[in-house]
């Protein structure tokens, strides 16, 4: 039986333009969100700052994909963290989503060592992104930079980064009204991403690769 025989039942809420929080990791409630504007990445036409693209073309960090979903989790989920949000309950939903094949970490490694990285789920065309950590300076920009490039490459056509913020600003993202979210939404749904190659991309490659969608 494959990975993806069985989806997760949580991908119903993503599929409807809505997603699971907690008020704080240690509320065990889970509510569902709709925004009224959305935060996302246009992949195509993505403009990332000269800086970050210099960074990334540097190589400073071994980028990989899903070798270390739990540790990036609970980094995402320690309740040190100002402003977290993931309670017991959403990190065992996350937990069988990625057994599933629905919910996938991008990890940034200096000298053997986690550095930062960010999780999400996807479902068909569209990639959700949840929660980003960095111990690093850029090691969380840097993986969200491959994972652009990855989703460019799989065939993906939305990359959600539900609320936006100065910092996802300042790398890209944009906010767009609920209406306009859920026409990208549908067009996302109704194509078949895959999560990039099964090899490891140079930054320069996933530059390359995000220019050309520019």
């Amino acid at each position: 039986m494959s990975r993806r025989s069985r989806p997760h039942p949580a991908l119903d809420f993503y599929a409807r333009g809505v997603f699971p929080m907690a008020q704080s990791p240690t509320d065990p409630s889970v509510f569902l969100v709709e925004p009224e504007s959305r935060g996302v990445f246009p992949l195509r036409g993505l403009a990332l700052p000269r800086r970050l693209q210099r960074t990334v073309r540097q190589d400073r960090f071994e980028v990989r994909v899903n070798s270390a979903f739990q540790a990036v989790l609970d980094a995402c989920a320690d309740p040190e963290r100002p402003g977290g949000w993931i309670n017991p309950a959403l990190m065992r939903m996350y937990q069988e989503m990625h057994a599933t094949g629905s919910a996938h970490s991008v990890e940034t490694w200096r000298q053997g060592r986690l550095v930062g990285g960010l999780f999400g789920v996807s479902l068909k065309g569209a990639f959700f992104g949840e929660s980003m950590f960095s111990v690093e300076t850029n090691a969380s920009k840097v993986a969200l930079v491959h994972l652009a490039g990855r989703l460019i490459l799989g065939g993906f056509r939305l990359l959600d980064a539900q609320f936006i913020t100065d910092h996802l600003a300042s790398l890209g993202a944009e906010e767009i009204p609920r209406s306009a979210y859920l026409e990208r939404l549908a067009g996302a749904l109704a194509v078949e991403g895959v999560l990039g190659p099964p090899t490891a991309l140079s930054g320069a490659e996933v530059l390359q690769v995000i220019s050309q969608a520019s």
